[in-house]
């Protein structure tokens, strides 16, 4: 390299930002290079001919398609050209303009109505608007610009108060998808009362509650959305998630079964208030429901009880963190009669009794996924037996939140998981003893191969691991190809774990279990439906 070269790549190193580091890379496109390897080699002394400027407009187009959208707006400050190739509309089908999410920032309702009529159009089938900028100039554009928007998400968790919309004529009318973030303290009938004409196409609906801050003080509660109305305007649902309401109870869920008929999913988790009184009726009108999550609710045994089981649906049942006595749930495990999921975690009336009558006489042959979570009052005896007669069907095994349950146990059941997907194992209290998880490794990648996400919840202090740990750490990256996540309490493992599959070019598989979660839900047939966020 002469002096001038090594003055230029010294000067524009200094350089921030995208440009200067794409002026590098084309001065090293065209850096004459030498190979000195043997003395009988000849001396290469060519320039290439490849430059990032004669890149065809659709392959830098697909390039930029693998970007996030805050990366894309950087990318289309480099040049004109690659201005024009960002605010190409296939760029911009799917869109979150919340800046926690996605990290854009519309600085006025101007800047965002020029991105719908030039980057949107069309092309947009998602977007996400925060509270700011919902207003009816901005749905009336998407209405007439963007024809193919079918999902939406409109957050007003944060409102103070709302925009003026009398003056709203006009909404998107070929929505599928509608997530709405709900309030404490603002009413949304204004609102809705506006667009319940052009919501009857609804399939999928979400409401978001604030059921985090409703658990750090305690407030006046408000009925912030007229659920009654909205079951009414909309028809044709087949997914209902109300997620962490404070003010939802048994009567809304009995105005939704009475009105949807198509009704397949219904997600009441975390809405307190929700007893159970109207599961009977819910599960004679709902011919279709097959997945019914209750998590964290207040279901009452005797409502639970009175619920006709053995003539329902349901194939996906998630009952954890209730007060379940295990008279009822013997009853419910024992009449449902094809149960694929099941989620019964935190619950002190599961015990050995009911996985007994339930293996005895209920159909745990048709079980796909399992997760007890927290089950201190099931011995590692009941549940070894349990999961050796029927781990070999499973497809998700959560048996976390124990300490009794070791490595011992799971040493024993892992080669009977041939066919898991999702395992959680280990609990964040420290033990008395250790965790030999080099033989865990080991024993996972040769007896699990389609395993996608692992979770190790166990403190790092209990991993107990030798210089030999990258022979099974290898073994698990080689043997399970399907592995997307790997999640583990930050410490010294974890850093091994990490840097072994970073050496593998696989980046985005370790995480920490205070960034990322594993969850059973991912085997649900409505998972993708019951994403919001």
């Amino acid at each position: 390299m002469s002096d001038y070269d090594q003055t230029f790549f010294e000067r524009t190193a200094d350089r921030k930002g995208t440009q200067g580091n794409l002026i590098i890379m084309d001065a090293l496109l065209k850096t004459p290079i030498k190979l000195r390897k043997r003395p009988s080699q000849i001396f290469l002394n060519s320039y290439f001919d490849t430059t990032i400027e004669k890149l065809p407009d659709k392959v830098v187009l697909h390039i930029f398609s693998y970007l996030s959208h805050l990366e894309i707006c950087r990318m289309a400050i480099v040049c004109r050209r690659w201005r024009t190739i960002a605010y190409d509309t296939k760029l911009w089908k799917n869109v979150s303009l919340r800046p926690e999410v996605s990290g854009l920032h519309v600085g006025s309702l101007e800047q965002l109505l020029q991105m719908i009529s030039v980057r949107f159009g069309a092309s947009l089938r998602y977007i996400e608007l925060p509270i700011e900028l919902i207003t009816h100039t901005v749905l009336h554009e998407l209405s007439s610009k963007c024809p193919n928007l079918t999902h939406m998400l409109l957050d007003f968790s944060t409102a103070m108060q709302l925009h003026d919309f009398s003056e709203m004529q006009a909404f998107p009318a070929k929505l599928r998808y509608m997530c709405i973030c709900l309030s404490e303290v603002i009413f949304m009938e204004g609102f809705m009362r506006k667009i319940y004409n052009f919501i009857n196409g609804l399939e999928v609906l979400h409401l978001i509650g604030t059921y985090e801050k409703c658990e750090e003080e305690e407030e006046e509660i408000y009925e912030v959305i007229n659920v009654h109305k909205l079951k009414s305007a909309t028809p044709n649902l087949r997914v209902i998630n109300l997620y962490g309401i404070n003010f939802i109870d048994d009567s809304h869920i009995d105005a939704f079964s009475s009105n949807c008929i198509q009704l397949e999913c219904l997600a009441v988790n975390y809405c307190s208030k929700v007893t159970g009184s109207t599961l009977k009726p819910l599960l004679a009108r709902s011919k279709q429901l097959k997945c019914l999550l209750m998590n964290g609710t207040d279901l009452k045994s005797e409502y639970v009880m009175q619920a006709e089981w053995d003539k329902c649906s349901v194939q996906e049942l998630d009952i954890s963190g209730t007060d379940l006595s295990t008279e009822c749930l013997i009853d419910v495990l024992t009449r449902i009669p094809t149960l694929r999921f099941l989620s019964a975690g935190q619950i002190n009336g599961f015990n050995d009794s009911v996985l007994k009558a339930w293996a005895e006489g209920g159909n745990p042959k048709t079980l796909l996924a399992l997760d007890i979570d927290s089950s201190d009052n099931i011995s590692d005896e009941a549940l070894g037996r349990f999961i050796t007669r029927y781990g070999a069907q499973l497809q998700a095994c959560v048996l976390s939140g124990m300490t009794h349950i070791t490595d011992q146990l799971w040493m024993t059941i892992l080669p009977i998981l041939v066919n898991v997907k999702i395992i959680v194992m280990g609990t964040t209290e420290r033990l008395g003893g250790n965790i030999h998880v080099d033989q865990l490794m080991d024993t996972i990648g040769s007896s699990c191969p389609a395993l996608e996400r692992l979770e190790l919840r166990w403190d790092p202090e209990n991993l107990r691991f030798s210089d030999k740990s990258q022979k099974a750490i290898d073994m698990l990256r080689v043997k399970c190809p399907k592995l997307r996540g790997l999640v583990l309490s930050d410490g010294r493992y974890y850093e091994t774990v990490k840097a072994n599959f970073e050496r593998a070019d696989r980046t985005t598989v370790v995480r920490t279990t205070t960034s990322c979660r594993v969850s059973a839900y991912h085997v649900l047939s409505n998972y993708n439906d019951l994403i919001f966020n």
